[in-house]
């Protein structure tokens, strides 16, 4: 049920219909079709502005005005002079994709729900039928890109910058472009990485030890840190993350989260890439308490390599695609660094400890954070602006992710007294 909505100034019961308007000759035309007074016609554009948006009201009238045989189709003459002939306030790269729509018809008319998906400002996400119908006229999209714009600012290059390195479809990078706003600020990534430096520095300096942390005894009596038999506090299969065994492993997470993270955050949203980062974090302490049911667990390696696996894995699937500099460069450094610091957990877990310190942190954080982001993680990236509910690899993912968290509860419960595993005394 949709309607157009304008903000006039007309009075009375012109304002009913002819706000929806824009211009003087669309509302002759509307008047002719519809048989209404002449007189409406004569409310020109110094009346009132029109705002080219639609709203969940009165989708009948509208089709009415448009769509008069009521066939569900808009003539592409009808349409395309509404979009050439009046001045609509719209993103640019809508307005490109509605032209793109019009031309790329072969039959001389366009689906009005199509037309609904495409300009409707009620859903933030594009509908797979939107993409699909944008694809047949792409060739009338405008061939110049983001890269030849001139004369932005400090922000808007740093979103262009963004736009580059995340999307691997120009049409995708002017979309975001365009309609990228500066509220809400990606402030989840920010907001986490501070938080880790904070707690650092905090037991840092009570410890006063800033390498290898876990080699001192007062360590692990942390009520963040995940230790095997503090498993019934349920908090510390999150809050591990807010750890870190030395300065080496918080600066190599600080620096991706907010090189990577934050990126994919301005792009894909918050709600996205927070339930992706937890996604990983829970992931890993959860792979933890099955694989290496004796060690403790600290670091936010398990949400890093979530998002950093599901980065790499888009960029390689869309290698043509991406327009970032130097990208092979930057895959094989970023390679290098991931493999270094799972090599650095494994000598961590295998070196000989302190006889006070216990058994040192697992490193199998790291591998189930990357196969959530090569699964989870990629399916999000995948679908930039599109409903994840509406495709069915996310519930097969989300089934498959469910499934694995129930096995690792009911194995938290029962397995370990099973098994007759002996963990080390909790400190």
């Amino acid at each position: 049920m949709l309607a157009w909505l304008c903000s006039t100034e007309l009075t009375g019961t012109q304002s009913s219909l002819a706000q929806r308007f824009e211009a003087k000759d669309l509302i002759q035309c509307s008047a002719e079709q519809q048989q209404l007074p002449s007189d409406w016609a004569k409310s020109g554009p110094s009346y009132f502005t029109c705002s080219f948006c639609f709203l969940e009201v009165d989708l009948q009238r509208i089709r009415g005005l448009l769509d008069p045989d009521n066939t569900g189709f808009i003539g592409v003459e009808t349409f395309a002079s509404l979009v050439h002939s009046h001045e609509l306030p719209l993103d640019p790269a809508k307005l490109e994709m509605l032209v793109a729509l019009a031309q790329s018809n072969d039959e001389g008319q366009i689906c009005y729900q199509e037309l609904v998906d495409l300009v409707s400002n009620i859903s933030s996400k594009r509908s797979s039928s939107f993409k699909r119908a944008i694809a047949n006229g792409q060739r009338a999209l405008p061939r110049d890109v983001l890269l030849d714009e001139t004369g932005l600012g400090f922000y808007k290059r740093f979103v262009r910058y963004v736009a580059y390195e995340i999307l691997p479809c120009e049409m995708d990078r002017r979309w975001y472009f365009y309609q990228h706003r500066t509220c809400p600020p990606p402030i989840f990534m920010a907001a986490i990485t501070l938080t880790q430096i904070i707690v650092f520095l905090c037991y840092g300096a009570r410890l006063n030890r800033w390498v290898l942390q876990t080699y001192h005894p007062e360590y692990m009596k942390s009520p963040l840190v995940y230790h095997p038999g503090h498993r019934a506090r349920a908090w510390r299969f999150f809050t591990y993350m807010f750890m870190h065994v030395g300065l080496e492993q918080l600066g190599f997470n600080a620096l991706l989260q907010l090189m990577i993270g934050v990126p994919l955050e301005m792009v894909h949203g918050i709600l996205r890439i927070s339930f992706l980062y937890l996604a990983g974090v829970l992931a890993g302490s959860l792979t933890v308490s099955i694989t290496d049911m004796r060690a403790p667990l600290v670091g936010g390696s398990g949400g890093v390599y979530a998002l950093c696996s599901a980065h790499l894995a888009n960029v390689v699937m869309n290698w043509a695609g991406m327009r970032c500099p130097y990208k092979l460069l930057r895959m094989v450094l970023a390679l290098v660094c991931m493999s270094s610091e799972v090599g650095r957990a494994v000598w961590l877990r295998f070196s000989p400890p302190l006889v006070a310190s216990g058994p040192q942190p697992s490193f199998m954080a790291h591998l189930a954070g990357a196969i959530v982001g090569i699964s989870m993680g990629l399916t999000i990236l995948r679908s930039y602006e599109e409903n994840l509910q509406d495709q069915c690899v996310w519930w097969v993912v989300l089934l498959s992710y469910a499934t694995f968290l129930v096995f690792a509860v009911f194995w938290n419960i029962f397995a370990y007294d099973l098994l007759g595993t002996h963990i080390p005394p909790p400190p």
